[in-house]
């Protein structure tokens, strides 16, 4: 199918052309393109099975045709027949039918066997009086109905399927624009499951730029089909920074700065819980405040344009030593060798282990602030546990599109655990209630979260609550169960740096440097920890950012001594 089209109108409709007499069709063509070239591309062929078989791509891909127009007479298909086939794909586009004087009985029956339009009957020179008054009014009437057509990565699925959340959660983690289609209330998700031959077993499905889909992928799968996960370029790094949240991305930027050959390496998705936050009000240099996204977009470009590689998704099974560099077991067994390690895996929020909770995660049910999950609370009544800044975060966030939000904590009231402002900012919103000395005791629901059972603490009584979202911040803990080298942890499973190492009797059996380590060093040389991973951490985003770019001096200082 051959395109009219100038360069700069690529994302334009489209009004498709098809004539089986190539005169014909490069005069219809000429006249549109002369007309209509900066409004509308102009696609064309002879043959109608390349054109019935370009729909489905068209369609994947994103691109909405304005408009058909047909000859009648055709070897392989008649015209009225071919307009008929195109009403499932593009029901809305407008229909012309192409057809000399004898053929207008047809054309006439055809206005209501398929919602014709309009015929033209050929020749229909002049186009000024007999072509571009017709078209100009069936297009004109088109423009009153046309919702241009989102280009890019679509995903189709279930509202509240935890398969679904995983992969919107990873795409809207990693800054990447996608429209969501719910099977059970978007036609267009209806219609491209039926296009493409597809059934519900077969969701949740991610159509991409190129027309082309997957069913039911893993994260793995679209990160390769997004350009995520490149191949390492070098064989050897001088540092290695395992985890990409504040403390990961200040080090990656200063590195990458100070000519050190940096790999950022992320499980899951860039920003770490600072990322999720919908409102940061309290980071220098932001007056009026900026979104986790926001910042994490900003610092992954700055990273990036610096020299930084950056790998995601992709987790760390294991740190090895060998001949005095540090070998990065990756979990697809990748190795990445380096001279040095910045770890930076940040926490997960803590589970709660209340009845039902882990039977609606992801459907219903969400750790953090899941804002991908935001708009489907629209006047729904929303409960969020947990009493810290990450929690009044959410609320506020949340506040604007549910109808009511409910906070349930154990203590007395937030001021122990939540910062000033925001506990304002939420006695000052109507729809926010804090319910105090509360607790979950169960979730129910069928294939989704529908209520939840609170208890009363004070007065040991529970009621049973209409609930369409829950959304939990109970505290974090270390993400460092995957550390098997001699890297001394604390009780809670936080590395211990610098000199507090010296509190810990195994420390002396380990360290065998002559000097101390550093004050960001780990128990094992080279290997440095910073942000919320580390013991003593002041879990603030703008401590982590200081923690991250601070630990590049003290890598600098070890790759010094170690020449």
């Amino acid at each position: 199918m051959s395109t009219q089209a100038a360069e700069n109108n690529m994302d334009l409709p489209l009004i498709l052309c098809i004539d089986d007499d190539a005169q014909v069709l490069r005069a219809i063509v000429r006249d549109l393109k002369t007309q209509y070239r900066n409004s509308y591309k102009i696609i064309s062929t002879t043959v109608v099975n390349e054109a019935l078989d370009s729909l489905l791509e068209l369609k994947n891909k994103g691109e909405t045709i304005a408009m058909f127009i047909s000859d009648q007479r055709m070897p392989e298909m008649e015209g009225v027949d071919f307009l008929e086939k195109t009403k499932q794909f593009y029901p809305e586009a407008r229909r012309v039918l192409l057809t000399a004087y004898s053929d207008t009985d047809a054309a006439i029956r055809a206005i209501n066997t398929v919602q014709l339009d309009y015929y033209l009957v050929k020749p229909w020179g002049p186009p000024e009086e007999k072509l571009y008054p017709v078209i100009d009014d069936l297009l004109d009437d088109w423009q009153h109905i046309y919702q241009p057509a989102f280009k890019g990565i679509k995903v189709v699925g279930y509202q509240f399927s935890q398969r679904s959340h995983a992969i919107k959660d990873f795409l809207a983690g990693n800054l990447i624009p996608y429209q969501w289609l719910d099977i059970q209330t978007t036609d267009e998700a209806r219609r491209l499951l039926q296009l493409n031959g597809l059934e519900q077993k077969d969701l949740p499905l991610v159509f991409f730029e190129d027309g082309s889909y997957l069913a039911d992928p893993s994260i793995m799968e679209i990160a390769g089909r997004v350009g995520l996960n490149p191949h390492t370029k070098h064989d050897v790094y001088d540092v290695v920074i395992i985890g990409a949240g504040p403390a990961g991305l200040a080090a990656g930027v200063y590195g990458a700065s100070e000519g050190l050959k940096t790999l950022l390496i992320e499980r899951r998705a860039p920003g770490g819980q600072a990322g999720t936050s919908s409102r940061i009000e309290n980071y220098l240099g932001f007056p009026t405040g900026l979104s986790g996204a926001e910042l994490t977009r900003r610092a992954i470009a700055q990273a990036t344009r610096l020299g930084t590689e950056f790998i995601t998704p992709q987790s760390v099974k294991e740190i090895r030593q060998k001949d005095g560099y540090k070998k990065i077991i990756l979990e697809d067994d990748t190795e990445v060798n380096t001279r040095s390690v910045i770890i930076t895996t940040g926490v997960d929020y803590r589970k709660l282990e209340t009845k039902g909770v882990a039977d609606f995660t992801g459907a219903g049910i969400y750790y953090g602030a899941a804002m991908t999950e935001a708009t489907a609370c629209k006047d729904k009544e929303v409960f969020i546990v947990g009493g810290g800044n990450s929690a009044g975060q959410a609320a506020m966030y949340l506040s604007k599109f549910a109808r009511n939000v409910y906070i349930l904590i154990r203590k007395e009231d937030l001021t122990s655990t939540m910062s000033a402002y925001l506990i304002e900012q939420i006695k000052a919103t109507p729809n926010i209630r804090v319910r105090p000395k509360t607790e979950i005791a169960a979730a129910l629901g069928t294939d989704r979260l529908e209520q939840l059972v609170i208890s009363d603490l004070e007065t040991d009584t529970t009621t049973t609550e209409t609930a369409n979202a829950l959304y939990i911040f109970i505290g974090a803990k270390p993400f460092t169960e995957w550390i098997q080298l001699d890297i001394i942890r604390d009780d809670k499973g936080f590395i211990e740096t610098g000199r507090q190492l010296k509190a810990y009797e195994q420390f002396g059996k380990i360290w065998k440097q002559a000097r101390d380590p550093y004050l960001l060093e780990t128990s094992c040389p080279g290997v440095f920890a910073a942000g919320d991973v580390r013991a003593g951490a002041m879990n603030r985003v703008a401590a982590a950012v200081g923690e991250g770019s601070m630990a590049i001096s003290f890598v600098h200082k070890y790759l010094a001594e170690v020449k």
